[in-house]
């Protein structure tokens, strides 16, 4: 009997042992680099570990009420060496129109974060970030071709307030011309309002090269709300709220309103 005992609990113990390791390595990575939120909307230069499940209500030009429950955010796993792996479930979208409902397109991404340091060394952090995207959308609610999205990410805190930006291009894998290879560039101001609070305001700007909507620019000022809150060492939730209010003469949608919700661990 103990002997089977022992045969069924080793490998409980070596999961567990390996779960352990990982959350020291996280620990240790994260530790060199600053303590700032993760924006509402944008990516961030940062290494997280997280599992977020966002929503999005979308207002088109025609007045009909879309609703994005996943938002392309999912789970993010720091297993040190200064990566970040992440998975994205595939976002199930909601449309109030003759459009049809459905699942849109599952994403894989990595992070590597260049350079970094905290608050008490430099207050700054610098990543590359390759993002994939597969093809397999329901009802023309994904794309249809793979593609890439290379993206730089930096940031730099001072006191209470920090500044984070990023620059990126996603790149299909065919039919360019119909698709184009739209630039985003995200920037994000942030104000550490006691322990828990992080108010910002956001930028999120979209330029269209080539494809249907090309030469035309989309802005968004993003207004937002995010709290964090720990619970047992590295458990903790996080809940965000904000508005999308477009400022560009053409935008596909406006008054978005967005809710976040995170488990860090």
């Amino acid at each position: 009997a103990i002997v089977i005992v022992c045969v069924i609990a080793m490998p409980c113990l070596k999961a567990q042992n390996l779960f352990t390791r990982l959350q020291h390595r996280a620990s240790a990575a994260q530790s060199r680099q600053p303590s700032w939120s993760v924006p509402l909307n944008q990516p961030y230069p940062m290494l997280i570990q997280v599992f977020r499940f966002d929503t999005a209500r979308q207002i088109t030009p025609a007045h009909a009420d879309n609703w994005n429950f996943g938002v392309s955010k999912g789970l993010n796993i720091v297993p040190g060496f200064n990566s970040e792996f992440d998975f994205y479930p595939p976002s199930y979208l909601m449309h109030n129109s003759g459009a049809k409902d459905g699942f849109g397109d599952p994403m894989f991404g990595y992070k590597y974060r260049i350079a970094s340091g905290n608050e008490a060394h430099g207050n700054y952090a610098i990543a590359a970030q390759l993002t994939a995207t597969i093809p397999t959308g329901s009802y023309s609610n994904g794309s249809t071709d793979a593609s890439l999205s290379p993206t730089l990410a930096v940031g730099k805190g001072i006191g209470h307030f920090d500044a984070q930006s990023t620059a990126g291009v996603t790149l299909p894998v065919a039919n360019t011309d119909k698709l184009g290879r739209p630039v985003a560039w995200n920037t994000a101001f942030q104000y550490r309002a006691g322990p828990h609070f992080f108010p910002e305001v956001e930028f999120n700007t979209t330029f269209y090269e080539g494809g249907p909507h090309d030469g035309k620019i989309q802005n968004f000022l993003t207004l937002g709300l995010v709290g964090h809150w720990k619970l047992h060492h590295r458990l903790g939730v996080t809940l965000g709220a904000g508005m999308q209010i477009a400022t560009s003469t053409y935008h596909d949608d406006n008054h978005n309103l967005i809710f976040s919700a995170r488990v860090p661990f």
